[in-house]
């Protein structure tokens, strides 16, 4: 039997671009309610106190470092899993077990936080920039433009502000998500009997793969966020002492909600598109 075709390498990551427009909103109040050293805030409610402060555009802050963030972290992270576990798979089709793509994942979440991480530093930044008072405020102009700034203000090695927790957080979110994704496909399939191409079978692999990457990330996303929302060289366990010494140990779950609205619709969509793309380029 022919070897499994390749399928391009930047698939994941426009798959996660498209995904990334439509759940940034959310994605910028998980960030607030992280960033806030008091909890309380629902994701309404910061949703509505952006739009009523700054207008209805402020909910798409920091957009184009989003979208940054996924043509880098995405694309490396799904390209690479995508290309090991092709080479993996055997001549039956058959996706590799748990076993093998877990570290397969546990890598490709590794390359993926290094190679995005000045773009996240960029995009927590900007998503919280409108909190601050007028004279700490960024006011980057774009991504690119945060990117020169910091270089020249800070130096270059703030782009790797949050890089421990960062890259911790893409080992747990890829492993969690891609690897519960394929399982779960696999487990409507052969178990439930679903289409395997049909959308319904994409739809609930993709909330399955949802909840668990929240669950499993949240802690370290919320670490990362406040570490890389700083202008002090802070590290991720200073972050943690004087968050649990002021907050209590449940800070490690704020906003655990909005990041599960926001991921599973991210997941569903990300994993839609790109099983779309596959389709449209004969990989499925």
């Amino acid at each position: 039997m022919a070897a499994k075709r390749q399928q391009p390498f930047w698939y994941g990551g426009a798959a996660s671009m498209v995904a990334s427009m439509v759940t940034h909103p959310l994605d910028l109040a998980k960030a607030q309610m992280q960033a806030a050293s008091k909890p309380g805030a629902t994701m309404i409610g910061t949703l509505v106190h952006t739009a009523r402060t700054n207008g209805l555009l402020a909910v798409y802050d920091g957009l184009s470092a989003a979208l940054l963030r996924q043509a880098t972290y995405s694309t490396a992270r799904l390209g690479v899993y995508e290309y090991l576990k092709t080479k993996a798979t055997g001549p039956s089709g058959e996706i590799p077990p748990v076993y093998v793509l877990l570290p397969i994942s546990m890598f490709s979440g590794l390359v993926g936080s290094i190679v995005g991480n000045p773009a996240d530093v960029i995009n927590v930044r900007m998503q919280n920039d409108r909190r601050l008072p007028h004279a700490d405020r960024r006011n980057y102009k774009h991504a690119l433009d945060g990117i020169y700034r910091i270089i020249k203000t800070e130096g270059v090695g703030a782009l790797s502000r949050g890089i421990g927790p960062n890259s911790i957080r893409g080992i747990l979110m890829t492993a969690s998500q891609v690897v519960s994704y394929d399982t779960g496909k696999t487990f409507l399939v052969h178990r439930c009997h679903m289409d395997p191409h049909a959308q319904t079978t994409f739809f609930a692999a993709s909330i399955w793969a949802g909840f668990i990457a929240t669950t499993v990330c949240s802690p370290v996303d919320v670490i990362k966020t406040r570490a890389m929302n700083s202008t002090a060289k802070i590290s991720p366990l200073q972050v943690m002492r004087e968050s649990v010494a002021r907050e209590g140990i449940q800070f490690l779950f704020r906003g655990w909600t909005p990041a599960f609205i926001r991921l599973a619709p991210q997941t569903i969509v990300t994993f839609v598109v790109l099983e779309q793309l596959k389709k449209w380029g004969g990989f499925s």
